[in-house]
């Protein structure tokens, strides 16, 4: 059986220690999200069973949706061919994955030489604030 070092050393981490982690809506498969993790919060995703991610702009562990309740509750864990891309299969508690307040980050779209919005990227709240996922 693997243990929790185990599986960690397993991966193959950045010259940063860290190593992309997708979220993935586990129904749907959706791509909601892409952040980074470390050591730590891969260790405290195994453990609780919820996503925890590495802020690169705050240097700090975040467990997503703390502040804002849309917590991602992990259904399935993969790790790459080459062991360096995590793949999340998620539910999304509350439908809302990205900080802008829409259900997925991947709302812009290349047409015809210019980013454009796509039908879905109308924010699921209206007004997020301080949404910090």
């Amino acid at each position: 059986m693997n243990t929790t070092a185990t599986l960690l050393d397993a991966v193959k981490w950045s010259e940063h220690g860290l190593v992309p982690a997708i979220a993935q809506d586990a129904t749907t498969n959706e791509v909601l999200m892409l952040a980074y993790m470390n050591r730590e919060s891969l260790k405290l995703t195994l453990e609780t069973g919820d996503a925890h991610y590495w802020s690169r702009s705050r240097k700090a562990l975040w467990k997503k949706g703390e502040t804002s309740g849309h917590i991602q509750h992990v259904r399935e864990l993969r790790l790459d061919c080459d062991g360096d891309t995590l793949l999340m299969k998620v539910e999304q508690v509350g439908g809302i994955a990205c900080h802008t307040g829409r259900r997925r980050c991947f709302f812009n779209r290349l047409a015809d030489g210019a980013w454009v919005l796509t039908s879905e990227s109308d924010p699921v709240l209206t007004s997020p604030g301080k949404f910090a996922g």
